[in-house]
């Protein structure tokens, strides 16, 4: 069982910084120190609104995009949608398990965990083994989201929710917090309009969350790739969609080529990585979830 020990040199500096950190993180994915050098949780409603979903998708995209690592909870909802999204972009994302490293939970999200520990990304832990979650060891992971790194994103939230516990938790250790603005009608949105209320940083976009890593403008990276092997049209459709996915006709319209010529390109990007078709839509990507 991999795990890294608090006394090693490759023990996460800020999570050590914490008043209790965990002693011992498991892991699933290859550790790779450079994961730590830059992060961004993000945390949200279970109960994700399609306001959430498409809102988690477009920052964390950009940020992921960026080469930023995304942390999260792997819960359904905004926690398994921000993995996703980075994912998506050919990013790096860290789950933090509120169970055994050698347990799934929720089991129905199997492919999920291989894409985070397929592609660069990491499955943490301070249960060994198949040790299964319960009540009190989701709030004990959400100090573990909050320490990795020195920004916390809330996306949405309820009044009596986990991702406020940890925006507390967050606040605590003297974090940076960031909450998305939501329609006053909707119950996930009271507990970041609170937030706001209390102090933290609203979000008008990506470009909020990239200058609190030094970033003055927004832009993709993919890494292991070199954009300067691309002509002017398949950069075109990569700024298209990093606003979003599209379908093909979408793309052809917003940027005034016909059809065929965009299929072209699409076929090329996508032989490249750059692309990933999804239900009738294209994102940006690098690389695929391995489920074997």
């Amino acid at each position: 069982m991999n795990y890294v020990d608090i006394d090693s040199a490759e023990y996460p500096y800020l999570l050590k910084q914490i008043k209790d950190p965990p002693v011992k993180l498991y892991f699933k994915g290859n550790w790779d120190m450079d994961v730590f050098e830059e992060m961004l949780s993000v945390v949200g409603s279970r109960k994700m609104t399609g306001y959430g979903e498409m809102i988690t998708e477009s920052l964390v995209s950009e940020i992921a995009g960026n080469g930023i690592t995304i942390v999260s909870g792997f819960m359904y909802g905004i926690d398994a949608q921000a993995h996703k999204a980075a994912l998506m972009v050919g990013g790096r994302t860290v789950a933090v398990m509120p169970c055994g490293i050698e347990r799934i939970h929720p089991e129905y999200q199997a492919e999920l965990y291989c894409g985070i520990v397929n592609n660069g990304g990491l499955a943490i832990s301070e249960y060994p083994g198949d040790t299964p979650p319960v009540k009190w060891t989701y709030p004990r992971r959400n100090r573990i989201i909050a320490g990795l790194s020195p920004v916390l994103l809330v996306v949405e939230a309820g009044m009596k929710s986990g991702a406020l516990i940890t925006a507390d938790i967050a606040r605590r250790y003297n974090k940076k917090i960031f909450a998305v603005p939501g329609p006053l009608t909707s119950s996930v949105s009271r507990g970041t309009a609170l937030l706001i209320k209390q102090g933290a940083s609203l979000v008008t976009g990506p470009q909020d969350l990239l200058l609190e890593y030094g970033r003055t403008k927004t832009g993709r990276f993919f890494p292991g790739k070199d954009l300067q092997e691309l002509h002017a049209g398949q950069k075109k459709i990569i700024d298209l969609l990093s606003l979003g996915p599209l379908e093909i006709d979408e793309i052809a319209r917003l940027s005034g080529k016909p059809v065929p010529e965009i299929g072209a390109d699409i076929t090329a990007l996508s032989l490249k990585r750059y692309l990933v078709p999804k239900d009738g839509k294209y994102y940006l990507s690098q690389g695929g979830c391995n489920v074997d």
